[in-house]
């Protein structure tokens, strides 16, 4: 995770932008002459590349969810790569929301994501749900590549508890804090580094503040992404406790609200030229970006104070 440290120390913003478009979330004159997916998919990418302007400096790093592209065919598949790319350039973070999980061979030809440089990614986010066999292939290309993976403990989804929440001992362990323990095991190797966090992630989700807390304390020794911020419902006043005590360990994502923030004023779009209405869009990134980021440090320091 040194990288990762590195980017949220240098622009004192602990929050992620998650670049999932979709047709939705584009301003209508970006879609008019899109005839073929070949055509949505460049549509995707100015659009992406109009947030990454905007928000580059400001945030450490994006997080593209591959799904949305992948929906496009190989265009899409190509433009994933290329937003990649061009975030890396602009010298964020890339943490490619890919959710893979298998076994054998099948884990290890996924883990080519951070194996190769076709894809551009820093990070991927992994399934663990097939055990160590589906995660060692990652953690080892992980490792030998110098990259990050972020495995799925608690999601932000309220039907997460089915499964996650369900009781696995005696001791009233749920299976989200099983799989915890383990996350800290597969990252133990590499946590012995300076920042003292391995990097063995995992995905906690925003909308669970008391099972995040819980496996804070279960897991310090490893880095959280929180999604969930926002659009689903999670606030910065129940995200102090997936941090650490230093205020350190958490990466909090926003997709919809930043990459959406357009949309409070659909109206101005009437009548925009593609160049002015991507202008737009970056602009109104930016404020929610810059407001996300006021919003989470504020709780923080308010963390900090009750703590002194």
């Amino acid at each position: 995770m040194r990288k990762l440290r590195e980017a949220i120390r240098a622009t004192g913003n602990p929050s992620v932008v998650g670049l999932d478009p979709t047709d939705a979330l584009l301003p209508a004159v970006l879609l008019r002459d899109a005839g073929s997916l070949e055509d949505k998919a460049e549509a995707y990418y100015a659009f992406n590349c109009a947030i990454i302007d905007a928000v580059a400096d400001i945030v450490p790093a994006v997080k593209p969810q591959i799904a949305m592209y992948e929906a496009l065919g190989p265009a899409g598949v190509a433009v994933y790569a290329r937003t990649n790319a061009y975030a890396q350039a602009q010298g964020l973070y890339v943490l490619g929301d890919i959710k893979r999980g298998d076994i054998g061979s099948t884990a290890a030809a996924y883990a080519a994501h951070l194996r190769l440089d076709a894809w551009h990614e820093d990070a991927v986010t992994v399934n663990p749900y097939l055990g160590s066999d589906g995660i060692t292939p990652f953690v080892d290309a992980a490792e030998e590549y110098d990259k990050d993976i972020f495995v799925l403990a608690k999601t932000s989804n309220p039907s997460s508890r089915e499964l996650q929440d369900l009781p696995v001992s005696d001791k009233g362990m749920t299976l989200a804090e099983h799989v915890g323990g383990l996350i800290e095991q597969w990252g133990g190797a590499s946590s012995s580094s300076s920042s003292g966090y391995s990097r063995v992630g995992a995905v906690v989700g925003a909308t669970h503040p008391e099972a995040g807390a819980q496996l804070r304390a279960l897991m310090p020794h490893t880095f959280f992404l929180v999604p969930g911020y926002g659009a689903q419902g999670g606030t910065a006043a129940g995200l102090a406790g997936f941090f650490d005590s230093a205020g350190s360990g958490a990466l909090i994502n926003s997709s919809r609200g930043i990459i959406g923030a357009w949309r409070a004023r659909p109206e101005a779009f009437d009548g925009l030229s593609t160049s002015a209405a991507l202008e737009m869009v970056g602009a109104a990134a930016r404020k929610a970006a810059l407001a996300m980021r006021e919003d989470i440090t504020t709780a923080l320091r308010e963390r900090t104070k009750e703590s002194a």
